[in-house]
């Protein structure tokens, strides 16, 4: 497929191809949904914890005599019925991760993509280089692509000039494409890719990553 580069001033100066494995699948919202639960719950560090009755500090002394008062038969005070006393069943320090299929995981990425692409909240630029950070230019070049809401930029490999640049703008973030993932989209309302980023993702998430066949492979066998 076709995607239109832009230069820094939102003008459409030429086209690249991308590869329809990825940019042009019809995406998979399931497996996005999945994907998108499975990243959050990774999230939770699970630290939580209470104390059982072997654990709270108290006598295990006998409070009473089992029998001949007519009462209730009662064990130590560190019992959960007690004020005090220890927690029956309560949480402990757990992982929360969820084991996902690495094709899973890939395709949901490449959903993403897809839709955004399908949506017209794809930009791709012809690069983003600044020498020194400076958030004028960032907001020049949300102004100029017309992006008012949420936006997730990703170059080519990390770039401190870029992420210093985008990090007192509101609703914007930085990201290389190798860290791409399927949380960090979905919360941004469009993305900005440079056109390594578009390459490296191709890379990463395309060709035989995607399940299909190489570039040239079908044209190599028939010769």
């Amino acid at each position: 497929m076709k995607l239109d580069v832009r230069n820094l001033e939102g003008a459409v100066t030429q086209q690249i191809d991308a590869d329809d494995s990825v940019f042009g699948i019809d995406p998979n919202a399931a497996v996005v949904h999945q994907t998108l639960l499975a990243q959050l719950a990774a999230r939770h560090t699970g630290q939580h914890s209470t104390l059982t009755r072997g654990e709270v500090r108290g006598s295990t002394r006998k409070i009473r005599r089992q029998k001949g008062l007519g009462a209730a038969r009662q064990g130590a005070i560190r019992s959960p019925i007690h004020r005090g006393g220890g927690v029956v069943f309560g949480p402990k320090p757990r992982s929360y991760a969820q084991a996902l299929p690495k094709r899973m995981r890939r395709l949901a990425i490449r959903s993403v993509l897809a839709s955004r692409a399908r949506d017209q909240r794809l930009y791709v630029i012809d690069g983003l280089s600044l020498e020194t950070p400076s958030t004028k230019a960032m907001v020049k070049l949300l102004g100029a692509l017309g992006i008012e809401r949420s936006v997730l930029v990703v170059t080519g490999a990390p770039d401190r000039a870029v992420f210093a640049s985008a990090r007192n703008v509101p609703g914007a973030h930085v990201l290389p494409a190798d860290t791409i993932n399927v949380a960090d989209m979905l919360a941004h309302q469009s993305l900005i890719l440079t056109v390594d980023a578009v390459r490296r993702i191709e890379a990463l998430w395309g060709g035989v990553r995607a399940g299909g066949r190489p570039r040239g492979t079908l044209a190599a066998v028939e010769a």
